[in-house]
């Protein structure tokens, strides 16, 4: 089958009004994909009326064409149905995964580990200078930092992270247009240097109601979600709920009792929310339960040789999950103060991190 017949079926499917995403999901999970169709085209499916029925197989053809005009408009466009390769798992893996993901971008970057930052669009300047700084930090460790393109955290997320590498935003309306309109130069940065996603077609608008939508993308794309910023009534709360929700690692910012953009933070934390003061905590926390492979994607290139290292052997001794430094030591033969020494040296240079038991390897050759 055609690529654009493949996706003509997936867009009519997604488009199906008057039937909710877990109906939809529900369908496409009875039916194997390869079927479906033909059990459609036989007699009406399970649980549709017959105006629906008549819908699907006859779906509006002029909005399916301006989207593939979109898709082939620019070789960066990406349409990813639910079933392809390219959708990454741990969004698969959610109650309510899109059927449809629209990128405009690199979608291989959303299979890298991934942690979203989030808070208030009211944000503080000191808020904003942290949220930067970490996702600068978090970045050059090589974890791919997840946002929603919004003013205040948001905006300040993706902009530490386009300093050290690339960065996902999760967008409340297509991919055609930019909101907020002022973060169109940050969407373009994104667009070349990570990956901007949306479940909504490309023409459509911003509403309201689309970013608790966007939400649960956000943290379903990640590891953790960190809230750095929120008050009360800040839609990060609802990112931070769906997170738990999804089995995520929440982690809050704190601050002074008396601001009201760290009231949500310290609700947070009571409901059991991590308290994160520094990026260290976030790592400690989540590196020991990544997967090898997803270890191995942490392992970011760098010029440097193990052979440049004083002491090359000794991050041979170091291995991939929490090794103590009892171990490196008997391994290397080396006295205890050195080897201390050189591990401090290469957790400053990103070569090992300390974690809770000892340290474990970040990269290597």
């Amino acid at each position: 089958m055609a690529k654009s017949d493949l996706l003509t079926r997936w867009l009519a499917l997604d488009a199906l009004s008057g039937v909710g995403l877990v109906r939809k999901l529900a369908l496409v999970e009875a039916i194997p994909w390869s079927q479906f169709w033909e059990r459609a085209k036989r007699g009406r499916l399970p649980g549709l009326s017959e105006a629906q029925h008549r819908a699907l197989l006859e779906p509006d053809q002029a909005a399916i064409q301006r989207t593939l005009s979109w898709l082939n408009s620019n070789p960066q466009h990406h349409i990813i149905p639910l079933t392809d390769s390219r959708y990454p798992p741990s969004l698969r893996n959610i109650a309510d995964p899109p059927l449809l993901l629209f990128v405009a971008g690199d979608p291989d970057l959303l299979h890298r580990p991934a942690l979203a930052m989030v808070g208030s669009r009211n944000a503080s300047l000191a808020g904003r200078q942290l949220a930067q700084q970490w996702a600068r930090t978090l970045t050059e460790l090589g974890w791919t930092i997840v946002s929603g393109l919004a003013e205040g955290i948001d905006g300040a997320a993706h902009q530490g992270a386009l300093e050290q590498g690339q960065t996902v935003s999760v967008e409340g309306c297509g991919l055609g247009s930019v909101y907020p309109a002022r973060h169109r130069a940050l969407a373009q940065s994104i667009t070349q240097n990570g990956a901007r996603v949306s479940e909504f077609w490309p023409g459509v608008g911003a509403r309201r109601s689309h970013f608790p939508r966007r939400n649960r993308i956000v943290s379903g794309l990640s590891q953790g979600v960190i809230v750095v910023e929120a008050g009360l009534r800040s839609g990060s709360l609802i990112t931070a709920r769906l997170a738990a929700e999804q089995g995520r690692e929440v982690f809050a910012v704190p601050g002074s009792v008396l601001d009201p953009n760290r009231i949500g933070c310290h609700q947070l934390i009571q409901q059991g929310a991590k308290l994160a003061s520094d990026p260290v905590d976030i790592i400690e926390e989540l590196l020991l339960q990544l997967s090898t492979d997803a270890l191995n994607a942490l392992i970011r290139p760098t010029t440097m040789d193990v052979e440049s290292l004083p002491v090359p052997a000794l991050l041979d001794s170091v291995d991939y999950d929490a090794t103590p430094v009892d171990d490196v030591v008997a391994r290397s033969q080396l006295p205890v103060d050195v080897v201390l020494e050189q591990l401090t040296e290469m957790e400053l240079d990103g070569w090992v991190a300390a974690v809770p038991g000892g340290y474990v390897r970040l990269r290597g050759k």
